[in-house]
């Protein structure tokens, strides 16, 4: 019931608390150049960049419209040759940009928000996934990163029928894409030569989690350079796959082989394996879990076919829970970001960390790692590059516990539906950016 002694006053305050549970946290994200020439961080709609070459922070010029992005970003990428950088998120834009002048070189747009952004192995193609399940790709081969801002137009390359797509992966031979979704589902699909031309073929579907895919990766070997496909889920488990069959391999329950977690039961998403990465050159694959104060190391036995916990590196004296992992292929390092824009109920909207672990060198034993925390002078680019990446040097304690909650909350959203009220669903209908043009 309306206060009858300032019912205006009670009508904002209902809207205020509508408009904050249709905020979304967006948790921050992080990506490494894959010669450690640069490295990104992106927190709600802003993208940093740091130059580790020129020791110096990068400006973005953006001269497509709309300029820079407008709303969460909630994927970013290197190609693997190192010269394109994409960006997209829910402001229904995807930006490709030369990862050498740092100069937006297109801008595409999409009908629905953007989950998951992919570059194909020879950096012609982008491909990006919308929250409808629908995956696009993207012809890149006419530009180059000293021209003027083009114009570009994506096409349907496959679906998943309204489930909403969490990962995209090339396999390391290029031959194939891989999507994860929202409804445990993980496909398979071979890459058309013309992949303009609609027409796709599927290899296979791997089939087993029993809750969201969250995150897909590689781990290959000079003698195995194919590689074995791997995932993080909401069940807590980090699968291993053969993607020509489809056939589960291994399952590796990292919650409880980790010992480092005590869950009761009671709090759902607890365990969830928010991000995994590859560490290059070695059989090692790091995992973010919902609630560790750190990271779980797992070893691929690529002879076996199988999973294992190598060691569990915690971030002591700091409420640190990595949201996202990145590596380059020319260090032995792996980079860690924890934060999230958005954050209900506090007084910064956003905030994050960066943090680097070292010790990944070729070894003969995984288990015989030295896997370090290095405090933030040690880090490459040091104080000066965490103060870009993260807006400010230190950030306070408090501010990791709320970004934790908020983060394992976002993560939990993935398997709802979004509900709207009928004045809300009638707005986002008259502001539709994919209406058909009646003729």
């Amino acid at each position: 019931m309306l206060n009858e002694a300032n019912p205006k006053m009670e009508e904002k305050q209902i809207e205020e608390k509508e408009t904050n549970r249709n905020v979304e946290v967006a948790p921050a994200l992080i990506a490494v150049h894959p010669n450690q020439n640069s490295v990104a961080v992106a927190i709600g709609s802003d993208l940093r960049v740091y130059d580790l070459l020129g020791d110096c922070a990068v400006s973005l010029p953006d001269d497509s419209s709309p300029p820079f992005h407008k709303d969460s970003i909630r994927a970013i990428r290197y190609g693997a040759n190192g010269k394109l950088f994409v960006s997209a998120g829910d402001d229904k834009v995807v930006k490709i940009w030369s990862a050498e002048s740092w100069k937006c070189i297109s801008a595409v747009c999409s009908e629905k928000r953007v989950s998951a952004v992919a570059i194909s192995n020879d950096g012609q193609h982008v491909c990006f996934a919308d929250k409808f399940g629908v995956v696009w790709v993207v012809d890149l081969r006419d530009i180059n990163g000293n021209q003027a801002v083009v114009d570009k137009k994506a096409a349907p390359l496959l679906a998943h029928y309204c489930s909403i797509i969490t990962s995209l992966e090339f396999s390391p031979d290029g031959q194939f894409i891989i999507s994860a979704d929202r409804d445990f589902k993980i496909r398979v699909t071979v890459f058309p030569k013309g992949p303009l031309d609609g027409a796709h073929e599927i290899q296979s579907f791997c089939l087993g989690h029993t809750e969201f895919v969250s995150c897909l990766d590689f781990v290959c070997t000079v003698d195995y350079p194919q590689g074995y496909l791997v995932s993080g889920s909401g069940d807590s488990t980090v699968r291993l796959w053969d993607i020509i069959s489809g056939s589960l391999l291994d399952t590796c329950e990292v919650g409880a082989k980790a010992g480092h977690l005590e869950f009761d039961g009671s709090d759902e998403g607890y365990s969830t394996v928010t991000d995994l990465c590859t560490i290059p050159n070695s059989t090692l694959v790091a995992v973010a879990v919902q609630s560790l104060q750190g990271i779980v190391l797992l070893n691929c036995d690529i002879s076996a076919q199988t999973l294992s916990v190598a060691k569990v590196v915690s971030i002591k004296g700091e409420n640190f829970v990595p949201t996202n992992l990145g590596s380059s292929s020319s260090s032995g390092l792996l980079w860690m970001v924890t934060g999230a824009a958005n954050l209900p109920r506090f007084d910064h909207p956003s905030a994050s960390r960066v943090k680097v672990i070292s010790g990944f060198k070729k070894s003969s034993s995984p288990e015989a790692v030295e896997a370090n925390v290095l405090e933030d002078d040690d880090i490459p680019g040091g104080v000066k590059m965490l103060e870009k990446l993260q807006g400010s040097a230190s950030v306070e304690e408090k501010v990791f516990v709320t970004v934790a909650e908020a983060v394992k909350t976002a993560m939990c959203n993935l398997l709802i539906k979004k509900q709207y009220s009928v004045e809300k669903r009638e707005f986002r209908k008259s502001t539709r950016n994919d209406k058909k043009i009646k003729q």
